[in-house]
């Protein structure tokens, strides 16, 4: 759906007359946002003091990662693109078929492979190290992946491979360097990627800002006849409209509700429907992920106010477990008693919990640090994760509150503040 002009400025209006800027001076331009005339104006964005991960924090965590390569007994970390080579580099790289990596060496400084014809633009990007070594389209890159573990003195021994480096680079690298011994490299990623700097916080917390005044300005836009599609057109045009920033939606109405990531049956609202809407944005990279869940256009059913108490309690339990040395599993397990205690489940059966109570979140929007059973990982300031024990009871209707925390050396803190009640989802 694209919105009609009428509609564009009526979002745009409500922004500013429903109040949801008020109070959000930690991340905004000005004490409003101005009424948008038309959709070509340019909307200041509430992105005021936002500060992009800097070129030092950059260089502390690749050498956290050399520490850690050597307490792992590993000469080198490879990466391809994707997060891990934003998070260390701050590259961001299309994943072609033509093979580029960064290696980052036990010792040393950082070195970059990629296609010959690539290398002028690659060097833009270039903050952290200044080698670059190109490949021509005739060349194997794999022989100069080699040469240069080869120049930093490894010719033997553990090679970590991060998570996402697709089989064929790491066949190639594996066929020219038999002798080497190819390992996991999430010893070394995880602990660096899971716990968060201050100013990684500051990110999240702008997006989770952004994304709660957008569920709550798309709420003010429910109309009956409304599409999921149609509802999600409205969020992303408010992401753009109030933070310049990309960011989406899951819209479920209704019994469809009761499906943690949607039907694909048609669905159109009417007075009396759950309205379900997942949603989160990036900020300089760093992701937000909050559900709301609320009745539209009706007083709640009894049935539906039950189970959205309920909700709320088994959140409320699984934050309050969140404990500094505590396992994982611990939330999961807190907030999942309360719904077995009251009569669903058990473990994933329905109707009831069908998934994990929380996942990590930081620069992907699922991350290491699940609130799952059997997760053993003790919880340590700067861990960032999710709270969101979903009910889904199938052929009637789910409901899912879902806020982010982050623990710090007091315990855990919410990024967004859980709803008051099932007629007031915003705090």
């Amino acid at each position: 759906m694209i919105l009609k002009r009428r509609n564009f400025i009526n979002l745009s209006a409500r922004l500013v007359g429903t109040g949801v800027v008020a109070g959000m001076s930690s991340f905004t331009t000005g004490n409003t946002v101005k009424e948008i005339k038309s959709t070509e104006d340019k909307q200041p964005p509430i992105r005021g003091g936002v500060l992009p991960i800097t070129i030092k924090e950059r260089e502390a965590r690749i050498e956290k990662a050399q520490r850690l390569l050597t307490e792992q007994k590993m000469g080198a970390l490879v990466l391809e693109s994707g997060t891990s080579l934003e998070y260390f580099t701050g590259i961001t790289w299309w994943p072609s078929e033509r093979t580029m990596v960064a290696i980052i060496p036990a010792k040393g400084k950082v070195t970059y492979v990629c296609p010959g014809f690539e290398e002028a633009r690659f060097r833009e990007l270039v903050t952290i190290g200044n080698e670059v070594r190109p490949w021509q389209e005739d060349e194997s890159p794999y022989k100069v992946i080699t040469g240069i573990l080869k120049d930093a003195g490894i010719r033997s021994g553990n090679i970590g491979i991060e998570e996402r480096i697709r089989f064929f680079i790491m066949d190639g690298i594996r066929k020219e360097a038999p002798q080497l011994n190819f390992v996991s490299g999430d010893a070394v990623t995880m602990p660096c990627r899971m716990i968060k700097s201050s100013a990684e916080i500051a990110l999240m917390q702008q997006a989770n800002d952004i994304t709660i005044a957008v569920i709550k300005a798309s709420f003010n836009q429910l109309r009956e006849g409304m599409t999921p599609a149609e509802l999600s057109a409205v969020v992303a045009t408010a992401y753009h409209t109030l933070g310049n920033v990309s960011g989406d939606a899951l819209v479920l109405f209704g019994a469809a509700s009761a499906f943690p990531h949607g039907s694909h049956q048609p669905q159109k609202l009417k007075k009396g429907d759950i309205v379900l809407v997942d949603s989160g944005c990036k900020v300089e990279g760093y992701t937000s992920d909050i559900t709301r869940t609320i009745v539209f256009g009706d007083e709640p059913a009894k049935r539906q106010i039950e189970i959205w108490n309920l909700e709320q309690q088994s959140q409320a339990a699984g934050f309050a477990a969140a404990k500094l040395g505590m396992a994982c599993e611990r939330v999961d397990a807190a907030a999942r008693k309360v719904l077995t205690d009251a009569g669903f489940g058990p473990g994933y059966t329905l109707p009831g919990l069908p998934h994990r109570t929380g996942h990590g979140i930081g620069m992907d929007g699922h991350e290491w640090g699940n609130m799952v059973k059997g997760n053993q990982q003790l919880l340590q300031p700067g861990m960032c994760f999710s709270v969101e024990p979903t009910i889904s009871i199938p052929g009637e209707f789910g409901i899912r509150l879902e806020d982010c925390a982050y623990m710090t050396a007091e315990g855990p803190k919410w990024f967004s503040l859980p709803s008051k009640s099932i007629h007031e989802p915003f705090a």
